[in-house]
């Protein structure tokens, strides 16, 4: 069921539009190196992450699970825990 209708419709209401959803392109962020300069994750590699969690989930509930443990769900101010 990788990348189902399904899965992308939920996508789209969690994150309440489609971002201007383009392929998957880009490189990946850079490692933290410490406290002083670290750098946050930014709203385009959440949406990426949300994306790439969507097409690789098997359902619904399972991309569910995935964005919760991987801290890619939003909060109650509408913030991903990964990028506090």
């Amino acid at each position: 069921m990788s990348g189902s209708v399904e899965v992308r419709q939920f996508l789209l209401r969690y994150e309440g539009a489609d971002g201007g959803a383009a392929p998957f392109a880009g490189g990946l962020p850079a490692q933290r190196s410490g406290a002083a300069d670290t750098q946050r994750v930014s709203d385009d590699q959440v949406r990426r992450a949300r994306l790439a969690v969507a097409n690789g989930a098997l359902g619904v509930e399972d991309c569910v699970q995935l964005l919760e443990m991987l801290g890619l769900n939003l909060d109650e101010d509408g913030q991903a825990p990964v990028q506090r």
